[in-house]
């Protein structure tokens, strides 16, 4: 959520970076809130009359009555109710007005940093750079699924009898390196400095409405039942979350933590969910980082958040590479967004293994989280990163460690989480 002194100061500039995500139907907003403002402060002007013209009455009365005015005292008494009553209507009004602005402008996108390429969807992502070599062997590499099965590492059709599409029995050493995975990469940040924590799975619509928009809310969450609570997408949420309504000590920043979670998304709309694999599914774990900090500070964290991201995946001799996310591919609370994305060799592209974003004060404005300062308090900004989310991981170490006896060769950063295990095989 942008601030309003803003929007009301630079409608055109609020229009234009409604236009420039493709989100025409969103323009209206800006002048519907710029409206609704005028008449909230009005309200508000009226209200504070009011309140200062009962106070100098309700003074009076005290007086009146001591010197035995009793006639003129109950007079002004009439006129006070008379007030109070307005003051009523008045608090409504000025209550319906706050209640439909935050409506809308919980609708209108952040802005984004000048440097967000143009571009309707991730078709139009810009390339940044490219790490490690992307190889494609002479031999055919498996579908990640049918390696996974080999090494009797997953079980689909139990999984489809248990619980439907979309989730997985991962077992055995499979099972095994998918934990692996998660370990190192929980000390790979505690290393970089981070807490680690692990939070609620849990979160209430307060806090989900606070961490994304409307549209990611109903394509991702799933509701519990009779409960004001979600699970929750992505440790993101409760972790920011965490921070809601406080007031942070400046001395305090920057908070650091990496957290593990299990997620859970519902992929609404999502092609290929009935496709045999682990690559687009209902739950997964994940291992995220995440940043509350100084405002003039956030960029600098952007840069060392991916680069963290990158340094993991190069560990492991992962090929990755980085995409800017355009203007059109980026969720409404983000200012700035990248790409990780991992080589697959059977596949000969790459595709998504993280993202790293910059919300800049649009999360800290809806959950009020602020930094007390010298002079006054101001809203902090928040960070998010994926530093690795098997199983989808696994598909690049299935497919980039396969060889042709159908082993699969385990990551030499990995093998002490594995009892020094070197490769898996059949």
């Amino acid at each position: 959520m942008i601030d309003i002194k803003f929007l009301r100061e630079n409608p055109e500039i609020v229009k234009e970076n409604i236009k420039k995500k493709f989100q025409d139907h969103k323009l209206p907003l800006v002048d519907e809130v710029i409206e609704l403002d005028v008449k909230s402060r009005k309200a508000q002007l009226e209200g504070d009359t009011l309140r200062s013209e009962r106070k100098t009455l309700s003074s009076q009365i005290g007086l009146l009555m001591k010197n035995g005015q009793k006639e003129e005292a109950e007079k002004i008494k009439e006129q006070v109710q008379e007030i109070n009553q307005k003051l009523e209507e008045n608090e409504k009004l000025e209550a319906t007005y706050s209640e439909q602005i935050k409506a809308k402008m919980m609708k209108i996108p952040n802005i984004m940093h000048p440097s967000v390429p143009i571009g309707k969807d991730d078709t139009e992502n810009v390339e940044i750079k490219k790490y490690g070599e992307p190889i494609v062997p002479e031999y055919e590499i498996p579908h990640h699924g049918e390696i996974m099965e080999a090494l009797k590492g997953l079980d689909l059709d139990s999984s489809r009898r248990v619980a439907g599409q979309g989730f997985y029995y991962l077992m055995g050493d499979i099972a095994r390196l998918h934990s692996a995975v998660l370990t190192y990469a929980r000390d790979f940040m505690i290393n970089k400095g981070f807490t680690y924590c692990i939070p609620p799975y849990m979160i209430r619509s307060d806090v989900v409405t606070g961490v994304m928009s409307f549209e990611e809310m109903d394509a991702m969450m799933y509701k519990i039942e009779g409960e004001d609570l979600y699970l929750i997408g992505t440790s993101e949420h409760s972790m920011i979350g965490k921070f809601k309504d406080q007031i942070l000590k400046k001395e305090d920043m920057p908070y650091k933590m990496t957290s593990y979670s299990p997620c859970f998304r519902k992929e609404k709309g999502a092609h290929g969910i009935e496709e045999r694999g682990v690559y687009r599914i209902h739950q997964f774990e994940k291992q995220e980082m995440i940043i509350v900090c100084e405002p003039e500070e956030s960029w600098d964290w952007y840069d060392k958040m991916w680069s963290y991201t990158v340094e993991f995946f190069t560990s492991m001799n992962i090929p990755i590479r980085t995409l800017e996310c355009c203007s059109g591919d980026l969720a409404d609370l983000k200012a700035k967004s990248c790409d990780v994305e991992a080589w697959s060799p059977r596949q000969k592209k790459y595709f998504e293994v993280g993202s790293c974003s910059n919300l800049t004060d649009a999360q800290a404005r809806r959950l009020g989280i602020r930094i007390k300062g010298e002079k006054g308090n101001y809203y902090a900004h928040t960070l998010n990163n994926t530093v690795v989310a098997p199983p989808r991981m696994l598909i690049a170490i299935m497919e980039n460690n396969y060889k042709p006896d159908g082993s699969v060769t385990i990551p030499e950063v990995l093998r002490p989480y594995m009892g020094g295990l070197e490769k898996i095989t059949i």
